[in-house]
């Protein structure tokens, strides 16, 4: 189906084009006057057309690999579903060697938030989502060097899950670190800017984009956003600390929590950004990341509001329903918790 609202793939298409056409997309902006005869009727009606790439490098490089086969959206909608598949027969195969029951893959192929932003809108994170999970079954199999680079590479797509890296800690050697940091390195040279490492419009997304962020934008009515965003980044790496202690290398609840835990304090909570969760929600203590991932889909309104001139902001009666529904979960789960020792203990007596 045709992209929706949310359309970013148009982007994707743009900056792979003009990668191949010789500009660097850290730097040209799509609306730019000088730069309309660049454009396709695909790229015309890009969003944010004011503001250069925010991208990482392995992002770029795969819109220009898609984009030089095929230029158009429907060309890389087939390659996020591709990624969608493979993800399938990798989590079956994790499954298998953690001796988990396969029917956990159906919590990752039955989400609908699945569908709406692989197959419906397109949104890059389904390949970042399909590295990490690679990193991670090889971390299981003590695959070390391929976890660091495929971690590495997930990174590139979007360094959402830079989180993650207390879980690596003593798990990957330090040259297999080195060969994943020289990896990344590599992917930015052909974006080099007077010797800089580009990072587009980064910075204003960090200044300038809000959206479904109740705890961030209370925390930045005391604090600058980008002491904001540093606290986000901490609190996914406390709790990546924390699972790293108390968690095996097989353990999806490892990398599903540090992610959700930074995703809730971040400036932007867009529905997409949960795909990266989506193949490690796979145990009973997730079902609240789980239940965010379908409570969070009535922030789609906020983009047929926007078409009837209306303000870009969630509605709170949204929120209420979306965090609200994550808190139940949460609480009812802590307190089955909490009472089962004492129910047991009466049993027995």
């Amino acid at each position: 189906m045709p992209p929706g609202s949310d359309d970013d793939i148009r982007r994707y298409v743009w900056d792979g084009r003009v990668q191949r056409l010789g500009y660097n997309p850290y730097i040209v902006v799509p609306s730019d006057p000088a730069l309309g005869a660049l454009h396709t009727p695909e790229t015309r009606t890009l969003n944010n057309p004011d503001v250069p790439s925010p991208y990482p490098a392995g992002a770029q490089l795969f819109f220009r690999a898609v984009t030089a086969v095929h230029e158009s959206i429907f060309a890389l909608k087939v390659t996020f579903v591709l990624c969608d598949l493979a993800i399938v027969l990798v989590l079956l195969d994790i499954l298998r060697c953690s001796e988990q029951a396969a029917h956990w893959v159906l919590a990752y192929a039955w989400n609908p938030l699945l569908a709406t932003e692989v197959a419906g809108s397109g949104h890059i994170d389904i390949l970042g989502a399909l590295l990490l999970l690679v990193s991670a079954a090889a971390l299981g199999r003590r695959w070390r060097a391929v976890a660091a680079l495929a971690f590495g590479l997930a990174v590139a797509v979007k360094v959402f899950p830079i989180v993650l890296l207390p879980l690596y800690w003593r798990r990957v050697r330090v040259r297999d670190g080195a060969l994943a940091a020289v990896v990344v390195g590599l992917l930015y040279v052909p974006f080099f800017n007077h010797g800089r490492i580009p990072i587009g419009s980064l910075g204003t997304y960090v200044q300038r984009f809000r959206f479904n962020d109740p705890v961030f934008a209370t925390l930045e009515r005391v604090a600058s956003p980008q002491f904001v965003v540093g606290l986000a980044v901490l609190v996914g790496l406390l709790t990546a600390i924390w699972m790293r202690r108390n968690s095996a290398a097989w353990s999806s609840d490892a990398f599903a929590w540090p992610m959700a835990a930074s995703l809730l304090c971040a400036p932007v909570v867009y529905p997409w950004y949960l795909l990266w969760l989506l193949p490690f929600l796979r145990s009973a203590s997730t079902v609240p990341i789980t239940i965010w991932t379908v409570s969070i889909i009535p922030t789609y309104v906020v983009w047929h509001l926007r078409t009837l001139g209306r303000a870009w902001v969630v509605p709170g009666w949204i929120m209420l329903l979306e965090y609200g529904a994550v808190a139940a979960a949460g609480a009812i789960i802590a307190f089955h918790r909490f009472t089962r020792p004492a129910v047991a203990g009466c049993s027995t007596d």
